[in-house]
């Protein structure tokens, strides 16, 4: 088999490299470049490979429509929206995803979110640099706030297992049944958002989730909630939640993830909005969660190569 790594992984080169050594005393061949997102050189890349692996860069169609040898995409990621997944399953050819890599991190990112934004850390800090004080900035307690989990997964649960650890109340809305012992209720969305101290983002972005929150739900929050995202940006629509934050419909917001991936044009509205956290993607980013991507993605890889594919999308 012919194996072609699009990017990156983010662990050390020893890693890849042991692995290397499996895969070709195995009798396959493997090729690593670093990340390019120009169609014409991802299809030259693609143009032979059986396999294809990669994170979350952007795979542009023409790569997978032009692979005529590609039997398997192996995606380094949880959320597969980035690539043709559609166009993929028309030409047979397998997917599978890294999912559980990053719960724990993303969980904890979003637990630090909601900490920063209830004691105003990021406005006094700012007040600390210029020689001031804290003088109307006095911040609240996670202990005691509803937290709304939007997506009970594997990341939403994490988080409503640590958001009871600091006394919150938890609600879950979701397309299927939640039996977990960190959600005290499972709710319809709107319930959620009327009733929430917290929003926290946690499903897919599907069809069905494209704009999940909308001016219409950001109108159904309490003016003091805040809404926390790190699932991503299309499942929020920008424009309205900007629009929500400057108006003061809602209190504040955190961004991790937003409608194309960082950097982002310096203009863009949600780098400007009032009491707004934004990070560029760093929910995963953390070393102990890349290495273990690693190690589940080429698990995959040689479920796969011996006819037991896992993590199947």
């Amino acid at each position: 088999m012919n194996i072609v790594l699009l990017e990156s992984l983010g662990v050390a080169d020893s890693v890849i490299q042991a692995q290397v050594q499996k895969l070709e005393q195995m009798g396959h061949s493997f090729t690593a470049y670093d990340k390019n997102t120009d169609p014409a050189v991802q299809q030259e890349r693609c143009s032979d490979a059986d396999v294809v692996m990669l994170a979350n860069m952007p795979l542009d169609a023409v790569a997978v429509e032009n692979a005529d040898h590609l039997q398997f995409i192996n995606v380094a990621f949880t959320g597969v929206d980035h690539i043709p997944v559609e166009q993929a399953k028309e030409k047979g050819i397998a997917i599978s995803n890294a999912s559980g890599y990053a719960t724990q991190a993303v969980a904890e990112l979003c637990i630090s979110f909601m900490i920063q934004l209830l004691r105003n850390v990021k406005d006094t800090e700012q007040r600390c640099r210029q020689g001031a004080t804290k003088d109307g900035l006095v911040g609240n307690l996670l202990c005691g706030k509803t937290v709304g989990i939007v997506g009970a997964g594997a990341i939403g649960k994490k988080v409503a297992t640590l958001a009871k650890a600091f006394g919150c109340k938890t609600l879950a809305y979701n397309r299927s049944t939640v039996d977990d012992p960190s959600i005290d209720s499972q709710v319809s969305l709107e319930e959620l958002l009327q009733e929430s101290d917290i929003v926290s983002l946690h499903c897919p972005l599907t069809d069905q989730t494209r704009h999940l929150i909308d001016s219409e739900q950001l109108a159904l929050m309490k003016p003091s909630a805040i809404l926390i995202n790190t699932a991503r940006g299309d499942v929020v629509n920008q424009k309205a939640l900007a629009q929500a934050l400057e108006s003061g419909l809602i209190a504040g917001a955190a961004l991790d993830v937003f409608e194309k991936e960082p950097p982002l044009a310096t203009d863009h509205p949600l780098l400007h909005t009032p009491n707004t956290l934004v990070t560029p993607h760093i929910g995963f980013a953390s070393q102990e969660s890349l290495e273990q991507r690693a190690d589940i993605v080429f698990n995959n890889l040689y479920s796969w190569l011996e006819g037991n594919q896992v993590n199947a999308i």
